[in-house]
């Protein structure tokens, strides 16, 4: 996939609180000008009630505070998004390690990052395709602590699999046969972000990684 930021960017929201505010200004005037006009024609010894007038009044200066408010609501996720979109493009080049199974095979490896609540004496990596099927299984020792597992794409029956998305599963046990937890991370160098979302998502291979789910960035830790 090539590198680059992918951004889709809407202004149906800006258009609509424009136009809201576009109508309220012509409906007070309007509303100004009806109030001015019955006040110069009124029966001077039976002078109209102007409470309901009041009211409106009232209800208009809400209205028009509430829109203000939501432009500058607007104005700060707008900057807000914008700063996190900058941030977001220094991760273009790195390496990163993130929360998921999920991996891409690219260029003969996919890399993940495994992390055992305690050593394990056996553990059975199990990787699958992007239709669930098993593709290829390892039996390894795991050290304590957080530690790179790269799979080469070799199949079981030799075969090399083809360039896509694969998930791992990891079923560990101690010395004693008691069943060990095994966080998986996904690690990968980001080619490209994606910013037509809420969050920016990074682009490593064919994975999409949130920017929130980055746990580690650096060169990747050793096998």
């Amino acid at each position: 996939m090539a590198s680059g930021i992918s951004s889709a960017t809407s202004s149906a929201a800006s258009t609509t609180a424009t136009g809201t505010s576009k109508e309220l200004a012509g409906n007070f005037t309007q509303f100004l000008t009806l109030l001015t006009t019955q006040l110069k024609n009124q029966n001077p010894l039976d002078p109209m009630d102007t409470n309901a007038f009041t009211q409106q009044l009232v209800q208009y200066a809400g209205v028009e505070q509430q829109l203000k408010s939501n432009d500058r609501l607007d104005s700060i996720l707008t900057n807000a998004k914008a700063s996190s979109a900058a941030t977001a493009t220094s991760f273009i080049g790195q390496t990163v390690s993130a929360d998921g199974k999920t991996a891409a095979l690219k260029d003969g490896a996919a890399n993940w990052t495994l992390t055992p609540a305690r050593a394990t004496k056996q553990a059975t990596i199990t990787i699958s395709d992007a239709k669930g099927n098993v593709v290829a299984t390892q039996t390894k020792a795991l050290t304590a602590g957080a530690q790179s597992f790269t799979w080469d794409g070799r199949s079981s029956s030799g075969f090399s699999s083809a360039s896509g998305n694969y998930s791992i599963k990891v079923d560990a046990v101690d010395a004693t046969g008691t069943k060990v937890s095994v966080d998986t991370q996904v690690t990968g160098k980001v080619d490209g972000i994606d910013l037509s979302g809420t969050e920016p998502t990074l682009l490593i291979g064919t994975s999409r990684v949130p920017v929130s789910s980055v746990q580690d960035i650096g060169t990747g830790l050793s096998t």
